[in-house]
């Protein structure tokens, strides 16, 4: 059995970075790219120098841009669960999963989006996605504290 793991089928497989963004801005453009990733650098003075400027220095940034690559513009089906968790790069692409044709994205669509996304952080922050903590126990009220405070260092001064 062949141990080795063939990446040849991933389409990020021999793209730098400034090849990937001059891709996506050529065939998107600054606005839609700003519209579906929120990300500053498509937004505030973009090129595509500054733009790949940041993406190398910010590891978060760049996988998005890469997982926007492979499942947008290359139209590459969801990746597994388990797949997710890998960076995008790594993820392993079966052979029968051959790229598309890029998606077909609008500003309303990304707006429909943002507001999906809107929602369901609202419905996070509500209490729904979350557990409430448990509060703290303080040591320095707490009667069975281990230190005698005649000798606390940082306790009062008379």
């Amino acid at each position: 059995m062949n141990s080795e793991i063939n990446y040849k089928n991933n389409p990020l497989n021999g793209v730098g970075l400034k090849a990937l963004v001059t891709e996506l801005v050529d065939h998107y453009g600054f606005e839609i790219l700003y519209a579906y990733l929120n990300i500053n650098c498509f937004k505030t003075n973009p090129s595509v120098e500054s733009s790949i400027k940041f993406l190398k220095k910010t590891q978060w940034a760049r996988e998005k841009v890469e997982a926007f690559y492979m499942y947008q513009y290359k139209n590459l089906p969801r990746a597994s669960s388990e797949q997710f968790k890998v960076p995008p790069r790594d993820r392993i692409i079966s052979d029968d999963e051959k790229p598309g044709e890029p998606a077909e994205l609008s500003l309303e669509d990304a707006e429909r989006l943002n507001e999906k996304r809107e929602q369901k952080a609202a419905e996070y922050g509500k209490g729904g996605g979350h557990r409430p903590r448990k509060k703290r126990k303080d040591s320095a009220d707490s009667s069975d504290s281990q230190i005698d405070k005649s000798n606390d260092p940082w306790g009062k001064w008379n």
